[in-house]
């Protein structure tokens, strides 16, 4: 199976512009493709995950992988599946963000002379005159067909800003300069960037000629990814300080059953073959499946070791019943405690186990929280200082999620 038609296997290809030259330019390793990455965090998270994996099989098929991080374009702001306005970012954190980035990438995509490149946007956005692009670009674009752009038209009751109006042609530029610097012949993204996207193809074709060859891809990048990438404690992150290996490990664990062999197709780099084999598998099978999964994700991101290590505490955790020596532990400071006593929320937050005391709340109130092995009876519980003392205590989340507290 050549590699277009293993990504159409995979559930990757949602839609594209041209399918039969698109499907030659893969096969034959003959496409110069860029995806953007928004600088929004200092970290990557798993609703990039896709991708990354992505950009890894196109390369190893021969294709050249740019890797566009999105340092102009953050500064205006993406509306697509937004209802209120991102937060503005200031230049430095933008670059910031820009290198955390790049270590990241570096993981999956082999960079370097004649190999992948990583692209900052805003080396030409920033230096664009207003008025020229007013001239160059802004001629090119029809504001009716720019407000039919489903990532304009969610926007309209709330209110869209000028400043995002902007972004449908800033991205449009990037694919315009890409493909005349570098011969960047595609592009992919998500669903969500479907109008972005085809902006870009147009622009080249109406300032270059009907003959430029520029494709357009999407994938369910953002749509799946998205989803992916936000659980009910927020991001899940590839950075290993802001989601632990073993923590990361559980997250894949712990998909839906419905969901974990559509995330084994789209994400894992296992034979399609082997794959397939799974589709006939249920109930204790599709554990066997999700352990599958988190083990291959972990070693993709954390490699092999962390991997390893992941796996025998998970292993260790479920056999004990949730205690293991190498179960996530938080080391509570002492001005976490008022009287000798510290609230169930606070408790939950600080050990990663909820976003927010609301969340906590709520995981409380639907009884979906235990305190060594009790259910937790009401939001307002609290625990006295010290039972830290006296015995391991453990919070356990939903029937999977163990963490472990100590006093500092």
């Amino acid at each position: 199976m050549k590699l277009y038609e293993e990504l159409v296997a995979r559930g990757l290809i949602a839609q594209v512009t041209n399918e039969e030259e698109i499907r030659d330019m893969i096969n034959e390793g003959n496409a110069t493709f860029y995806i953007c990455f928004d600088p929004t965090a200092d970290s990557l998270h798993v609703g990039h995950f896709m991708a990354l994996c992505l950009m890894k099989r196109l390369q190893q098929a021969g294709n050249l992988p740019i890797a566009m991080i999105g340092g102009g374009t953050a500064m205006i702001c993406d509306p697509s599946g937004r209802t209120d306005m991102r937060s503005m970012m200031t230049r430095e954190t933008i670059q910031h963000n820009c290198d955390c980035f790049k270590k990241q990438m570096e993981r999956f995509i082999e960079f370097g002379e004649g190999k992948a490149m990583m692209v900052n946007n805003a080396d030409w956005l920033m230096d664009l005159n207003y008025v020229e692009v007013l001239r160059e670009v802004g001629a090119c674009f029809s504001v009716n067909n720019m407000l039919r752009a489903e990532c304009y038209k969610q926007r309209m009751e709330k209110g869209l800003s000028f400043l995002e109006f902007n972004y449908m042609i800033m991205q449009s530029y990037d694919f315009y300069h890409l493909f005349q610097k570098y011969g960047c012949n595609m592009q992919f993204g998500g669903n969500d960037q479907w109008s972005n996207m085809l902006g870009g193809t147009e622009l080249i074709r109406r300032k270059l000629g009907k003959d430029a060859h520029a494709m357009t891809i999407t994938l369910l990048l953002n749509s799946e990814g998205k989803k992916m990438g936000k659980t009910a404690s927020g991001a899940v992150w590839l950075d290993p300080n802001k989601t632990a290996p073993y923590d990361f490990f559980q997250y894949w664990r712990n998909v839906g059953d419905s969901d974990v062999l559509k995330c084994i197709r789209m994400l894992t780099f296992l034979p399609l073959e082997q794959i397939d084999e799974m589709d006939a598998w249920q109930g204790e099978q599709l554990n066997k499946a999700k352990e599958i999964l988190a083990y291959e994700l972990t070693k993709l991101v954390h490699g092999e070791e962390e991997a390893n290590k992941a796996l025998e505490t998970a292993r260790k955790v479920f056999a004990q019943g949730g205690i293991s020596e190498d179960m996530p532990t938080t080391a509570l400071s002492a001005d976490l405690f008022k009287d000798g006593k510290i609230g169930i929320l606070d408790l939950m937050v600080a050990g990663g186990l909820a976003a927010s005391k609301s969340e906590a709340r709520r995981l409380v109130a639907q009884g979906g929280v235990s305190l060594c092995d009790e259910k937790v009876p009401a939001p307002e519980f609290t625990v006295d200082a010290s039972l830290f003392t006296e015995k391991d205590v453990i919070v356990r989340k939903g029937k999977k999620v163990f963490h472990r507290f100590t006093l500092a």
